[in-house]
């Protein structure tokens, strides 16, 4: 939760292309930016950051072979024999090991998949055989370390009070992964808790994996909660990625690496076998570099799974396959609303939200500027979440640690708080567990405040939110800017947010996609397209059209800081 040169899709350069330096040349480079950033550092918290190896890395990370690979091209070059599984296993694994275990050292992947080449010849010899399991046969995808995998990966939520923790059975998305063919390459850093831990918590950081860094500007803040998520698809160490969001932790963390990010209505995607915050507003989703990936992984997660009584309507209302609904025309006679209720927190911002209104414009859409989402509601939305979030993630997390059984240390909130407490040094050696000691104080679910709070969050978010702008105003989608420019990571006094346009989606439990939109000073910036419940076929549509309008992701450079 967030308490937060340009290319489109295109083909893959040949193995033997660049015109960089070498694997070889770069683990040279990767060694000697280690060397000087014991000596050269800037950031916060001690973060080295190698500046006058700047120039070397930056042209070392141009010799990646499937840099900007989408999963169309991956899929066409198993197909052909150009790559195996393996071999795109391979390459990600260095990828990780060079870019984010050293050389700009994102610190965005917790751990990787011991069995990792063991599985991915196993696709391989069933590509061979003719058997393709479905549309991500072969791919490498990360996940979220809130996500259950069954296998020898642990699950943490980034806390040392979880570590060693293996799950005994998959969560819904790692089993719809799997089935699909795809390769769990590993587990992905984030803000511990999912960002439910403290009120000046520092996005990205775990105690586990430290402080996760921007792969556009190494001082910089990833946002999150899903901050390994962005930063890794960002950098090109996965084809993809899955998050989860709460209210932010998907869509901040794509908008500030740079990268697509689908946050599905509540209920389309399973939760079960996920660390949780809220069941009312909790949802697993995509992160990938274009629309078209994130619609394909879109259609592999989505569907009813009896372990989540939430997704039952999914089964209805959820499609298997979301890649029809991408139209290079999709902005075409679309009516979005622009809620500027959400602008005027960054001039540099308001600039890349008008250039959008203008590329949507010229590309056929009517756009209805402003709309108002619950007048003067923000601030009694804000409060009637945040009771609301406090009172689930009790009775969730107590749920999730106490199925954990019986000679494990940790099995409810209560006994999180004392391991935190006993391990201060480790666990808060920068902030400390505010919110997890609010929502201890919490009661139970059936308390008239809770209800009232649940109540009023929806009414504001939905009845007289997103649903009164959308019918007022024949609106298919609402936009707004996702987030600001990334800010400066700052590990003493935490976050410093600038501005956003999730909570209205998320406690709703609407859909909201974030699209690449442009950049403040080399640091990318999103912009979100949210609408109704189930609405994910519309807003495909939309955002594919203005991605392939705008085109406006840029690569990254790992620049030690901006200027």
């Amino acid at each position: 939760m967030t308490d937060g040169t340009r290319f489109g899709e295109r083909t893959p350069r040949p193995a033997n292309a660049g015109d960089g330096l070498s694997r070889r040349d770069f683990l040279r480079v990767s060694g000697v930016a280690g060397a000087l950033a014991a000596t050269e550092s800037s950031g916060a918290g001690g973060m080295a950051v190698p500046v006058t190896a700047r120039q070397l890395i930056s042209a070392a990370t141009d010799d990646f072979p499937l840099a900007e690979t989408t999963i169309a091209d991956l899929q066409e070059g198993l197909a052909r024999g150009a790559w195996t599984t393996r071999s795109i296993a391979e390459a990600c694994l260095s990828r990780i090991e060079e870019i984010d275990g050293s050389g700009p050292a994102l610190r965005s992947v917790l751990e990787t998949n011991p069995d990792a080449l063991a599985i991915a010849d196993r696709l391989d010899r069933e590509r061979r055989d003719g058997r393709l399991r479905g549309p991500l046969h072969g791919v490498p995808v990360l996940l979220k370390d809130n996500i259950d995998t069954a296998d020898r990966m642990t699950t943490t939520a980034g806390s040392l009070a979880l570590a060693g923790w293996i799950p005994p059975e998959d969560s819904g998305v790692a089993v719809r992964l799997r089935q699909a063919g795809a390769l769990l390459l590993g587990k992905t850093n984030l803000s511990e808790w999912a960002n439910f831990r403290s009120t000046r918590s520092s996005s990205g950081w775990s105690g586990r994996g430290g402080q996760c860094r921007n792969p556009y500007v190494l001082d910089r803040n990833p946002c999150g909660s899903s901050s390994g998520s962005g930063a890794a698809v960002s950098a090109n160490l996965a084809a993809a990625a899955v998050g989860t969001e709460t209210d932010g932790s998907i869509v901040c963390p794509s908008s500030a690496n740079g990268i697509v990010g689908i946050k599905p209505t509540v209920g389309l995607v399973s939760r079960a076998g996920v660390i949780p915050i809220s069941h009312t507003q909790d949802t697993a989703g995509p992160m990938t570099r274009t629309v078209r990936d994130a619609a394909v992984v879109l259609g592999v997660l989505a569907g009813p799974d009896p372990r989540d009584p939430a997704t039952a309507a999914a089964d209805a209302r959820g499609l298997a396959d979301y890649t029809p609904f991408l139209d290079p025309a999709g902005l075409r006679d679309a009516r979005i609303g622009v809620a500027r209720q959400f602008l005027g927190f960054h001039e540099g911002v308001d600039r890349v939200v008008e250039d959008a209104l203008d590329a949507m414009r010229a590309a056929g859409a009517a756009i209805v500027d402003p709309v108002v989402l619950g007048s003067g509601a923000g601030r009694r939305l804000q409060m009637a979440e945040t009771d609301v979030l406090l009172y689930e993630f009790k009775a969730g997390l107590n749920g999730y640690l106490d199925r954990r059984g019986s000679g494990t240390e940790v099995r409810s909130l209560a006994d999180l708080i004392a391991f935190n407490e006993r391990n201060a040094e480790t666990e808060m050696p920068y902030f400390g567990q505010e919110r997890l000691i609010a929502a201890e104080a919490k009661g139970p679910l059936s308390e008239p405040a809770y209800l009232m709070a649940l109540a009023t969050a929806r009414r504001l978010s939905r009845t007289d939110g997103i649903d009164r702008t959308m019918d007022e105003h024949r609106l298919d989608a609402i936009v707004g800017p996702t987030g600001g420019p990334a800010w400066v990571t700052d590990l003493v006094n935490g976050d410093h947010f600038g501005g956003s346009s999730s909570a209205y989606p998320a406690a709703a439990g609407y859909p909201n996609i974030t699209v690449p939109a442009g950049a403040v000073h080399g640091l990318p910036v999103g912009l979100s397209f949210f609408g109704r419940a189930w609405s994910e076929p519309t807003l495909v549509r939309i955002v594919y059209g203005f991605e392939q309008a705008t085109q406006a992701r840029l690569v990254p450079r790992f620049r030690p800081t901006v200027g």
